[in-house]
């Protein structure tokens, strides 16, 4: 498998006190990072998988009071918003309702602070960088499947295990062989920017971004003639009568749902109802946050569970 990170775009957003240390940490080092959270008055955080580190201008340090960690100002929490909305915050209305920002790369910024009577967050005291990567061939086993079943699937696994990796990856294999609409309600999958698709999602893929996962699939279905229709982390009932007024029409599903092991995922209210419609022949459970896109299950479902 071949691996690619955003860890250098994520740099070019801080302030040259925080970029320096972060861009020194060691190659063996940060390729294992998977968050950098900045929070005002606090040292900067670096999280592992199995660990959080804190950031010292001389590397990293295990004790969030060493007096040579880096701490966070306000100051550096403005430079970082500047540089997230190009100078202009008040063209991010829908970012700061969101609480989210989503950088080219599929790279997540979340915020926290003080939401206003408008519902936006006006006051920004942290800031979240979680690092994207994209995993060349990590979900070769699921696309074996889907090749000679053509069949639906659904991926499941807790924070941080990788959902949204391997399902990018699933969607470059299954978007190669046959056409695919991948609805990308935030963007963070293909990465769409200026018209034009930044990461590698199969060369017959359509995608749909800025629209919710339920109004996606119905336009999927009504105009683009998907084989497969992909989306991330279906979870609400419109996503499930979307889901359920689609296959009728023949489309299949590959998707990805919040469930740190299998009994988690079929106790959600919306996969009950998609597990007893027979909507995904096979359920692939991730190891999770210690060892991100790994499959640690690959289970043939039956009617009803």
């Amino acid at each position: 498998m071949k691996e690619s990170t955003s860890y250098e775009k994520i740099a070019e957003y801080l302030p040259s006190k925080i970029r320096l240390p972060f861009l020194g940490i060691r190659q063996s080092e940060r390729q294992h990072i998977t968050e950098l959270r900045l929070n005002s008055g606090r040292t900067a955080a670096i999280v592992f998988p199995h660990k959080i580190m804190y950031l010292t201008a001389n590397g990293l340090t295990a004790n969030p009071n060493n007096t040579a960690g880096i701490t966070v100002l306000p100051s550096d929490i403005a430079s970082v918003m500047d540089s997230l909305s190009h100078f202009s915050i008040h063209s991010c209305v829908q970012q700061l309702k969101d609480g989210v920002f989503v950088l080219s790369g599929g790279i997540r910024v979340g915020l926290s602070g003080r939401y206003n009577d408008s519902g936006m967050i006006t006051d920004v005291t942290g800031l979240n960088f979680r690092i994207s990567r994209n995993i060349i061939g990590c979900s070769e086993k699921i696309f074996d499947i889907i090749k000679s079943e053509k069949c639906g699937v659904v991926i499941s696994g807790g924070v941080n295990s990788g959902k949204t990796t391997i399902l990018r990856d699933l969607c470059r294999l299954v978007g190669n062989s046959v056409p695919v609409t991948l609805v990308d309600e935030r963007n963070e999958i293909a990465c769409t920017d200026g018209g034009i698709i930044r990461n590698d999602v199969g060369v017959l893929t359509n995608v749909l971004s800025g629209c919710s996962r339920s109004k996606g699939i119905v336009s999927a279905v009504r105009t683009l003639s998907p084989a497969y229709i992909f989306c991330d982390e279906i979870s609400t009932d419109e996503d499930a009568s979307a889901i359920l007024g689609s296959i009728g029409c023949g489309v299949k599903f590959c998707a990805t749902v919040h469930g740190s092991n299998f009994e988690e995922m079929c106790s959600r209210a919306v996969m009950k109802k998609l597990l007893c419609s027979d909507v995904f022949r096979y359920a692939v459970i991730l190891s999770g946050g210690e060892n991100p896109s790994e499959i640690r299950e690959i289970r043939r479902l039956e009617h009803g569970i």
